[in-house]
């Protein structure tokens, strides 16, 4: 209630034009599209009006959860594309259909919000966004940390030149246990998934610091990638069969050359005997810059951050305090500014010409990982 208070009170000062309303198709109802579907009820200029499962039954029931008997549904996304004048879909299935669920929407004329990861290849990203370009539609991912007050700070930390010329970013984060299997086996079968913690929460982590500094071009990548906790029966003790199951990574490392002399080591974990793999630090060469953990990665910072430099010659260090963000919730943001940009066809709020760079790197995680030896990256213009 008090984040539709707020988007509310948001509303009034934004004077959003409701005479106009966006026709919405949802794409794949499992635990992610709920968000979605809470969202575009805060939003007044917003009509939810079609979404497609491939499990019989499935949308339905989901759709009358939220009291919406009226919206049409469809075996698949092809079938709802075909019989309706959509404006914008959300697209919230497993990894591995993202990719032709994003390229089919693009090539009905609809814009497209696309959960994270873009997809499970860099190929699959290129071929999206030749899609995106071809359709002059709005492709956004879903990326919602990037409308935290805190993630937004340390960009204008980063853009402000206090540290100096950054050549060195550590970066990660993940949960001691937190393998995401409690609504089934679709985020750890490979082919349903894809990626495992590398794409789920890892994307999140490298957007956080690439974001921040620019989205510098990826150049190599020396990856490695385990699923050792995922194998073993014990991590689910309801339901030992997952082992069996499990396709993808639960962690992943690697050390990834950026343009411009900037060097990222990356740490990312489902499950693993440790905390954390470390705070987010950014040095550079005026100052440097330490975010903390969190316990779970959560799209935010776990707490005061603090900035390393000199003064006067004196060594010191400045506390940044955390922001309190009363506003609306992160994923209302991300919805609105998706609509904003579909209303007005202005730039996608997270646009593919960054997330492919994101993508690039996974892949290529995932490439030296099999390969055992350092890559280079190449993204075709």
């Amino acid at each position: 209630m008090k984040a539709l208070n707020a988007f509310q009170d948001n509303v009034k000062e934004e004077k959003i034009d409701t005479s106009r309303k966006l026709k919405i198709g949802i794409i794949g109802t499992g635990w992610i599209a709920g968000d979605h579907m809470t969202s575009y009820l805060h939003m007044p200029d917003a009509e939810v009006v079609a979404g497609a499962d491939l499990i019989p039954g499935k949308a339905e029931a989901f759709f009358e959860r939220f009291g919406r008997k009226d919206v049409r549904t469809y075996p698949d996304h092809t079938s709802m594309l075909e019989a309706e004048d959509l404006d914008a879909v959300s697209i919230c299935t497993y990894n591995a259909a993202h990719a032709q669920c994003a390229i089919d929407a693009l090539n009905k004329g609809v814009n497209v919000l696309l959960e994270k990861p873009m997809c499970v290849t860099l190929d699959e990203a290129v071929a999206i966004r030749e899609a995106e370009k071809k359709s002059g539609k709005v492709l956004s991912i879903g990326f919602q940390p990037r409308f935290d007050a805190n993630m937004k700070k340390i960009k204008e930390i980063c853009d402000s030149g206090v540290l100096g010329k950054i050549y060195y970013i550590q970066t990660g984060g993940g949960r001691r246990r937190g393998i995401p299997t409690p609504f089934g086996t679709s985020f750890i079968e490979k082919e349903t998934g894809g990626i495992g913690a590398l794409g789920d929460i890892g994307c999140y982590s490298l957007d956080m610091v690439l974001n921040a500094i620019g989205y510098p071009k990826p150049l190599t990548v020396t990856g490695y990638r385990s699923d050792f906790f995922g194998k073993n029966p014990k991590t689910y003790p309801f339901h030992p069969e997952y082992a069996q199951k499990f396709g993808v990574d639960d962690f992943a490392a690697a050390f990834i050359r950026l343009e411009g002399g900037i060097i990222l080591d990356f740490r990312i974990a489902w499950a693993m005997n440790l905390d954390t793999p470390g705070d987010t630090i950014i040095m550079g060469t005026e100052g440097s810059l330490r975010i903390p953990s969190t316990e779970c990665w959560n799209g935010s910072v776990g707490g005061p951050m603090t900035l390393y430099h000199e003064v006067a010659g004196s060594q010191v260090e400045t506390v940044i305090p955390v922001i309190e963000d009363n506003g609306p919730s992160l994923f209302d943001r991300k919805i609105r500014t998706f609509m904003d940009a579909c209303k007005n066809g202005t730039k996608a709020p997270v646009p593919t010409d960054q997330i492919i760079y994101n993508q690039a790197i996974l892949d290529g995680i995932a490439k030296s990982a099999e390969l055992g030896r350092e890559i280079e990256i190449s993204i075709p213009e």
